[in-house]
């Protein structure tokens, strides 16, 4: 049943993403580092999470924050004719993958403890 619905979401994204306007060059460079800034509050929220100490006023103050800030430091950078977005994407993407390691170091050892409790019992 779950493979079915990932499949008719995929087919569902894939005709919607179709009918979707075509962002113009113009406003790429900003809708691309908003996407950043807020798939890097996604991954904070998710680790905050397994961590515990999950706030959703924290979370949602840094997913419109991290946007606006983003997008301001490439209106001004585009303004300045320097690409001051590009140290934004490093920050951003170094929070990312150090937001990941931390979900997956979580969840490698969620499964290591069920492989070691199944090989336990049937040790017994």
């Amino acid at each position: 049943m779950i493979y079915l619905a990932i499949i008719l979401g995929c087919l569902l994204g894939a005709f919607l993403g179709s009918l979707a306007p075509v962002i113009s060059y113009t406003y790429s460079s900003y809708l691309s580092i908003a996407i950043v800034a807020a798939l890097d509050t996604v991954f904070g929220g998710i680790a905050s999470v397994i961590k515990g100490n999950f706030d959703l006023k924290i979370f949602l103050s840094g997913f419109f924050g991290n946007a606006l800030l983003s997008i301001g430091l490439t209106y001004l950078g585009e303004k300045l004719n320097v690409d001051i977005y590009l140290a934004a994407i490093v920050v951003f993407v170094g929070r990312m993958f150090t937001n990941l390691a931390i979900i997956r170091r979580y969840y490698i050892d969620k499964w290591v403890s069920i492989i070691e409790k199944r090989k336990s019992k049937k040790a017994n």
